[in-house]
């Protein structure tokens, strides 16, 4: 299963896993995989421990760092003084307090208000370029960090010369082929080509279709990860076929014993099914395949306001997320998600994921092998 971008990153197998979860990054790469860190859900000082705490785990193995780096964006937002949390209008805030209220969520006490409020000024602009920068600079500080991806669209080029003169590769992704010819002109070394399928941030284009469109834009010089509703080694198998050097996962990881979903997510997560996993606004502004929920659904009635840009949509949707957790409402329960949680009923391990993946795949070379020898 050895491809080109395993020697260029040092790993065994290319089985890329974004998560949120240091966990899952260290056990995904000691099975030889690649983990990539999603860096978003810290703040700078925050993301720093997870790192220290990655880099004493890992056994020297390299790893990777995702942020966001939106092209639109609350701009002044960005560059106000005031904490993010405070700039969300009164019009989006009364909506989502009326939600609540209306389904019978508890108001938060006093001590775990204070509490949120500092979870939400930790996180802040961390969806705008600034606070991508920040959270770069953190990552930068280890180096084991072999590789930055670029979550939301073509990062900009001074960003990649930077990142390459310090020998760290680049990556980005896509949703549509005209994405991927912006990101082989500011020079990223990987495009994850991600289909409809998948969890968070996605376009329209199923995964079958897209990789390899992706895989003609980028050349023979870029590798294409396939993303988007993979799960399995026969999965696998096809993207390989499509012309991709590897795949990039993240909702298989969300099911396993290392995850950092609450009992009560992955209750909701193994009771989804497939067509359960909806694009929608509510948490970030963009569209997000996420969980559908009562309160997800609430953004899309008549009447409802409309969507703020990040980071002001992210914050909103995070503060709300602390009032449902603690009043343990699993039907106002939303997370990213894509449409493979209709395969996942049981809590499992990353190890038995990496050996499932890997089992099949070779089960599948070995099926397809004769024919191709016809």
């Amino acid at each position: 299963m050895k491809t080109p971008i395993c020697e260029r990153l040092g790993c065994e197998v290319p089985i890329f896993a974004f998560t949120h979860c240091r966990d899952v990054v260290v056990e995904v790469t000691k099975a030889g995989g690649f983990g990539v860190l999603g860096a978003v859900t810290h703040s700078p000082e925050q993301l720093e421990r997870e790192l220290k705490w990655i880099d004493e785990h890992v056994g020297g193995r390299p790893y990777g760092v995702d942020v966001l780096i939106p092209v639109v964006y609350d701009r002044e937002a960005e560059a106000s003084t005031e904490e993010v949390i405070d700039l969300i209008p009164a019009e989006q805030r009364q909506f989502v307090d009326k939600l609540l209220d209306a389904e019978g969520v508890p108001p938060l006490s006093a001590d775990d208000a204070a509490e949120a409020r500092r979870e939400l000024i930790g996180r802040g602009r961390n969806t705008t370029p600034l606070g991508a920068r920040r959270l770069i600079d953190v990552a930068l500080r280890h180096p084991q960090v072999k590789l930055v991806v670029s979550a939301l669209g073509a990062p900009p080029k001074e960003l990649v010369d930077e990142l390459h003169g310090r020998g760290i590769l680049v990556g980005s992704l896509c949703g549509k082929a005209e994405h991927a010819k912006a990101q082989r002109a500011v020079g990223v070394d990987i495009i994850v080509a991600q289909g409809t399928e998948a969890g968070g941030h996605t376009g329209q284009i199923a995964t079958m279709v897209l990789v390899p469109q992706v895989v003609d834009v980028a050349g023979p010089d870029i590798a294409v990860l396939a993303a988007g509703g993979i799960s399995r080694g026969r999965q696998i198998a096809a993207a390989f076929a499509l012309g991709a050097q590897g795949v990039w996962t993240g909702t298989i990881w969300l099911g396993t014993r290392e995850s950092e979903l609450t009992p009560m997510e992955k209750e909701v997560l193994f009771k989804a099914k497939s067509e359960d996993a909806v694009q929608r606004k509510w948490m970030t502004g963009k569209t997000v395949r996420m969980i559908r929920s009562k309160a997800s659904e609430a953004w899309e009635q008549p009447g409802a306001p409309r969507h703020l840009k990040p980071p002001l949509q992210n914050i909103l949707y995070q503060g709300a997320r602390i009032r449902i957790e603690k009043a343990h409402r699993d039907d106002l329960c939303s997370f990213p998600a894509g449409q493979v949680v209709g395969n996942m009923k049981e809590e499992t391990s990353v190890r038995q994921v990496m050996q499932d993946l890997m089992q099949e795949y070779i089960d599948t070379a070995e099926r397809i092998s004769p024919l191709i020898n016809l």
